[in-house]
């Protein structure tokens, strides 16, 4: 094949090399298991060049995927559920994972039924932002649980999010306002 693309045909091999040569370009091998083989007349050093540009170039679209761990108790207080809850709807609203780890100290071991209730009160406060991916299970003495950002469903909220703050503009904007009720009128003074 030529450098534009062309056929040039079945040469022979030195008469292959002279060619590129005129051209000040360079015999590329394509097909090597090919009967004859096929090869192309090519700038091998510009096509590197482009190869590695569009290879960079798909690594900057992907979006690399984090894990992040937050870990809770069976017996964790309300603020600091809500804190850490909080931080989790963060991590999934910046599009990383989130590995929920539950540990059991003690006698907690006996009860897992508590720990499970704890990963379902988080999971019932991220399904706005995230979905359960990998379903709680027991590590020996950890309950983990990993949830991964959810498109639709952060999508759903500011879209109902949007429509409840137009609502508020609406009923705002329909309440009338009199200005002469804030200040009463003076009946006149008789002299």
């Amino acid at each position: 094949m030529g450098p534009d693309g062309q056929q040039i045909g079945i040469k022979p091999l030195p008469e292959a090399l002279s060619l590129a040569r005129e051209l000040d370009l360079d015999l590329v091998e394509v097909a090597a298991q090919a009967s004859p083989p096929v090869c192309r007349v090519m700038d091998y050093g510009k096509y590197k060049y482009e190869a590695a540009q569009k290879a960079k170039e798909s690594r900057r679209k992907t979006s690399n995927v984090v894990i992040k761990e937050m870990k809770y108790r069976p017996k964790i207080g309300g603020g600091d559920f809500d804190t850490k809850t909080r931080k989790v709807e963060h991590f999934l609203a910046e599009g990383h994972k989130v590995k929920v780890t539950l540990t059991f100290r003690g006698r907690e071991n006996q009860h897992p039924e508590l720990g499970r209730k704890v990963l379902d009160q988080v999971e019932a406060a991220v399904k706005d932002v995230g979905r359960v991916e990998i379903f709680p299970r027991i590590d020996g003495r950890n309950m983990t649980m990993v949830l991964a950002p959810d498109k639709r469903a952060q999508a759903a909220k500011q879209k109902a999010d949007a429509a409840a703050a137009a609502e508020a503009d609406a009923d705002a904007a329909a309440i009338p306002t009199d200005d002469t009720s804030s200040t009463p009128e003076q009946p006149p003074s008789e002299s």
